[in-house]
């Protein structure tokens, strides 16, 4: 296999796919697949304070966080946007969070301000873990996931290898578009609440106490909507080239959103997340720089 390389982004020198892109969706679909996910920033939490804090900093539920259970989170800025998206892991001793690469630093920055006088030490630990995406059927945040030390990694994909096919950032993406599973930074901008994202209940949990941000969610769960809300776009297949993230999506002559990530599905053809108005008709036929688009709802209205 001749393995093409992502160019430019988050994963950049992550495999794209190896000339196979639908043989590789397949392989997913049939939980034979798996992914080298190295390029992926990890940031290790320790001290016994650790899962206290995470639950008091984050959206997600982590008071009884139980070890080798995969979980997503995020932190929202006090406004309730999206600051940071993650997937993290306990393995009873040290929580492990995997974020995209260009919002490592700033995370850390921002855990280290709040450490205050818990126990609880934080470091970027990339150089020493890495994670792979692992054989197995797709789970709702997209793994399931392997946390590997770096000098393990030609291991445990040669044991990978044994069952399974190795596929590039192409076939996942495919899986997650098609799951309606939005990646921050693509799918989002800097107005972007949970709300509008489809992840209430999953990446925010709605019983649990105050967070960062907290009464922005809670206030439009309980007294209203969104303005705004994540669907899937069905693109026109004849276009040869499709629009790139953040391309304006228009209703006629009026902008009702922005395109997300863009993928091209084995059995749903060209596909992709976008945010637009609620009050954008669901039938509406929608265009991104001269490709058509009709809508599939993700965000209920």
């Amino acid at each position: 296999m001749t393995a093409v390389y992502v160019e430019e982004g988050p994963d950049q020198g992550a495999i794209w796919h190896f000339g196979e892109p639908n043989k590789e969706q397949k392989a997913m679909d049939e939980g034979k697949a798996w992914a080298d996910l190295s390029h992926l920033s990890v940031i290790a939490v320790a001290g016994v304070d650790r899962l206290k804090w995470l639950h008091d900093l984050t959206t997600q539920y982590l008071l009884d966080f139980q070890a080798g259970v995969w979980t997503s989170a995020m932190v929202l800025d006090p406004q309730g946007h999206v600051e940071y998206q993650f997937v993290l892991v306990d393995d009873g001793n040290t929580s492990w969070i995997v974020i995209d690469p260009p919002y490592v630093q700033g995370l850390l920055e921002y855990l280290n301000k709040m450490r205050f006088m818990l126990r609880v030490e934080v470091r970027n630990a990339s150089s020493e873990f890495a994670v792979l995406r692992a054989p197995g059927k797709a789970t709702d945040i997209g793994g399931p996931f392997a946390l590997v030390p770096r000098s393990e990694i030609a291991e445990m994909e040669e044991v990978f290898g044994t069952n399974a096919m190795q596929v590039g950032t192409w076939a996942l993406d495919a899986e997650r578009v098609a799951a309606g599973r939005p990646r921050h930074g693509f799918d989002t901008d800097h107005k972007s609440i949970p709300n509008e994202l489809g992840v209430l209940n999953s990446a925010v949990h709605m019983n649990k106490g105050c967070y960062r941000g907290q009464e922005t969610v809670a206030k439009i769960y309980n007294l209203g909507k969104p303005p705004r809300r994540l669907v899937m776009l069905h693109l026109d297949g004849h276009a040869v080239v499709m629009p790139p993230s953040g391309t304006p999506v228009m209703n006629g002559d009026v902008q009702v959103g922005f395109l997300g990530t863009v993928a091209r599905h084995h059995e749903l053809g060209p596909i992709a997340l976008a945010v637009v108005k609620r009050n954008t008709p669901v039938d509406a036929q929608l265009m991104v720089e001269g490709v058509a688009a009709s809508q599939e709802i993700i965000v209920e209205a």
